[in-house]
């Protein structure tokens, strides 16, 4: 795959996939006209970098469709190559189409969690973001596949069934019911099974005293009309809630370029809103902002470099090895004749140093407050600013 160079290809063209493989791009006419009218009206030649952080400010202050769909286009090869590595390394799951949509169709919750105050670096952050995504997905699955319905619902959070049942669109009441019937299930069940993954039917008699402490409860958790129920009932709810839980957990995506009804051409890529593009250089980032964010990151560049040249040599020589070289910890202690702990050891001490000054500056410059949750979205921001330093000198070597 050849990377995008051109700013209007980058942010309003989509990958298409053949089957599996990577066949070509895709533009979207809306997109290309709203990113040439940004151009044409900007006098300024600002990088992708720029117009990422610009379209993310749209959508922050208008929760803007398009914004959201320029940012998608913009993260089209890195959400790529991370589903590539993870088709690459489980080959047995899911193909690189199935990953990258899975990952793709978490953009909105990446937009929330991002911060351009901890980074600036959108593409790095959302490649650490879509590794998770697909990481978690493959860790429900495994769950959700494994498990059999019955120990399904016994692993089962209130909350999770309860979310569970509201995405299949059940109304209230229906809930309230499924959940008591869930309730009763966890207390009076525990099942004899070994392996809790392999959980089996409960038999009649465990029916009976689930469908008994049921029909006792909904007394006084519901009206005096609420009817009594049979075991057939309570185990039809039950199955209906694991179903419910395994589409939730396991949600099947659908591309974005994917006919709206079988047999017609319309694609969902044609109803984004337009709000955004008359108007959506009225709303570009004040020229004073945008000159006070980038004189932060020359700062924090400044600062995170003299931090990394005043390390010790062997110090350097570990960030190479893991950052430019992409070794793992077994590899480097491999070359450099040492122990894995050790290096894993000497990674976290040189990592945490590098965290230190970070806070230092952030609290100095940017008037943070070192708060758990503050110092969480650092540490996250300090892995995407090393990875983008050692990724671009790796790049400039080359």
């Amino acid at each position: 795959m050849q990377p995008r160079q051109d700013l209007v290809e980058i942010f309003s063209t989509f990958i298409q996939f053949d089957i599996d493989q990577f066949s070509g791009w895709v533009s979207d006419p809306k997109l290309r006209r709203s990113m040439k009218n940004c151009l044409e009206r900007s006098s300024i030649q600002e990088s992708d970098r720029f117009w990422a952080l610009y379209w993310y400010k749209v959508w922050q202050t208008q929760a803007s469709a398009v914004a959201v769909a320029h940012i998608s286009a913009y993260l089209q090869e890195t959400c790529y190559w991370t589903a590539r590595k993870f088709a690459l390394n489980f080959s047995n799951s899911s193909s690189i189409a199935d990953y990258f949509q899975i990952a793709i169709a978490r953009l909105d919750k990446i937009l929330k969690s991002f911060n351009p105050q901890y980074s600036s670096y959108l593409k790095s952050y959302a490649e650490l973001a879509f590794e998770r995504i697909i990481k978690d997905e493959l860790r429900l699955r495994r769950q959700t596949h494994i498990c059999s319905d019955w120990a399904l619902l016994h692993k089962l959070s209130r909350k999770r069934l309860i979310n569970s049942l509201q995405n299949m669109g059940f109304n209230t009441q229906t809930i309230n019911c499924y959940t008591l019937a869930w309730e009763c299930f966890q207390e009076l069940y525990t099942g004899n099974n070994a392996k809790i993954r392999q959980l089996t039917k409960p038999d009649a008699g465990t029916w009976e005293a689930i469908t008994n402490l049921y029909n006792v409860e909904r007394l006084s958790r519901f009206s005096s009309s609420t009817p009594t129920i049979n075991q057939q009932t309570i185990e039809q709810w039950l199955l209906s809630a694991a179903k419910a839980a395994r589409t939730f957990l396991y949600p099947k995506f659908i591309s974005a370029d994917a006919s709206l009804k079988e047999g017609e051409d319309d694609s969902f890529l044609d109803i984004l809103s337009k709000d955004a593009q008359d108007s959506v250089l009225a709303e570009i980032i004040e020229q004073e902002e945008t000159a006070n964010i980038q004189n932060q990151q020359t700062q924090l560049n400044q600062v995170l470099k003299q931090a990394i040249n005043s390390l010790e040599a062997e110090s350097q020589q570990l960030l190479q090895l893991y950052y430019v070289q992409q070794l793992t910890q077994k590899e480097i202690a491999a070359q450099l004749e040492m122990k894995q702990y050790t290096v894993s050891r000497r990674l976290h001490k040189i990592k945490k140093l590098l965290l230190l000054t970070l806070t230092k500056w952030s609290q100095k410059t940017l008037h943070i407050s070192p708060k758990p949750d503050v110092l969480d979205a650092i540490n996250k921001s300090l892995e995407e600013w090393l990875k983008f330093y050692y990724g671009h000198a790796n790049t400039v070597k080359k």
